[in-house]
């Protein structure tokens, strides 16, 4: 997202830089593996409707590009067993 000028983060603001997901979605029971999947955007009253629309117009390709890198993710959907997705698989 950076590279489109949107300021984003994948964490909670009291937790910048830890590659733990946010203890606010864990705590309302979010699975571990959605809770990494979460962004956070930090909007104030100086945004204008245009800069949303922009965000808006370019994340779902973002994330489309993101859904190829993730193992937690097949063409067409979540995958079935999440916990198995680093699983080794010996010859």
């Amino acid at each position: 997202m950076n590279k489109e000028g949107i300021a984003a983060s994948s964490g909670s603001a009291c937790t910048s830089g830890s590659l733990e997901p946010s203890h606010v979605m864990r705590a309302m029971g979010i699975p571990y593996t959605a809770a990494h999947g979460t962004i956070r955007f930090s909007l104030s009253r100086y945004n204008t409707e245009e800069e949303v629309g922009r965000v808006i117009a370019a994340v779902p390709p973002i994330i489309a590009q993101l859904r190829k890198l993730s193992p937690y993710w097949s063409g067409d959907g979540p995958v079935t067993n999440p916990e198995q997705a680093f699983q080794p698989e010996y010859a």
